[in-house]
């Protein structure tokens, strides 16, 4: 097996980059110009390869876990302002990508507001923002829960937790927390793809079930993916609204067969394509594994010494 670190963490970083160029391009754009390779310059005029907020908040979370040993709340929004302020863990030392319940979680942090009191509370907070770099802690549990037996409740607590730094309301957290249960799922289970996202869904479902149904209603399309695969495109949204793009990154999971194949698919739906393919690629990462993710793509990534550096440990 592939390092599950590095398949998963790269097949999130190349995605993000693929996505960066056409960011909050339209879908009727990208069926006019589809994006079939590694592009550069568009949206935020950079050039290929560079990757945004998606991957350096992944990145941070990474770094606080590798030198920390462990989760540790304040580390992890000490680095996302010294990244938002200081442009750390960023291709050119700038930050050109911040969401609106980011930046308002790093500025109340940095007014003296504890970590897990600095995150949005309303239905307004619900934005993508916390599912895009919850990766690195599904993983850091994954591996945890090999050694020491770690129930499902201690694990979402942090993810939930690890959400809240940013995002705090329900809708979000348990947004992280199916995508929890989809990676265990994945690296834990055998089988298809499909199957394995099926048997994530279900686990998913079958804890939250016992403690919000209400909240869990906005993920009721997720239940049965032999039906939701058979939902036609222009009924799948990709903007920044979270469970829309969760949504959207299963569709295009299941709709697919290879990392390449899925990523351009994310990128091709518009709107949020940065981030509908870095979550997306997370997963596929840990699927399809490292070396299925395309070498022209991986060799055009900028800052590429620091992504293997954090991943040698």
């Amino acid at each position: 097996m592939d390092n599950i670190w590095k398949s998963g963490m790269y097949g999130l970083i190349v995605a993000d980059a693929m996505g960066v160029p056409v960011e909050f391009s339209s879908r009727e754009d990208r069926k006019l110009d589809p994006v079939i390779d590694m592009r550069g310059y568009g949206t935020y005029n950079q050039p290929e390869g560079t990757w945004s907020d998606d991957s350096s908040m992944a990145i941070a979370t990474l770094a606080s876990i590798r030198d920390k040993g462990k989760i540790d709340y304040k580390d992890i929004m000490d680095r996302f302002q010294d990244w938002c302020m200081n442009g750390e863990y960023t291709p050119f030392d700038n930050v050109f990508d911040i969401g609106i319940a980011t930046s308002r979680a790093i500025m109340k942090y940095s007014t003296g507001a504890d970590p897990l009191q600095s995150g949005g509370e309303t239905e307004w907070d619900n934005g993508n923002g916390s599912l895009m770099r919850i990766l690195p802690v599904c993983l850091y549990i994954f591996e945890k829960q090999k050694n020491v037996k770690l129930p499902d409740n201690e694990a979402i607590d942090i993810i939930h937790n690890c959400s809240a730094l940013t995002h705090a309301h329900l809708r979000s957290k348990i947004a992280c927390g199916i995508y929890y249960f989809l990676v265990k799922a994945i690296l834990d289970k055998d089988g298809e793809l499909t199957e394995r996202l099926q048997q994530g869904v279900d686990n998913a479902f079958e804890y939250y079930s016992e403690i919000t149904k209400s909240e869990l209603d906005n993920y009721n399309r997720l239940i049965s993916l032999s039906e939701f695969k058979d939902v036609s495109e222009d009924r799948i949204k990709s903007t920044g609204y979270v469970v829309y793009t969760l949504e959207a990154v299963i569709w295009c999971l299941i709709n697919t067969s290879s990392y390449e194949e899925v990523i351009l698919k994310a990128v091709n739906l518009g709107d949020d394509t940065d981030t509908v393919a870095a979550i997306t690629g997370g997963l596929a990462g840990l699927y399809y594994g490292y070396g299925n993710i395309p070498e022209k793509w991986k060799s055009k990534l900028q800052k590429r010494d620091l992504i293997d550096s954090l991943l040698n440990w």
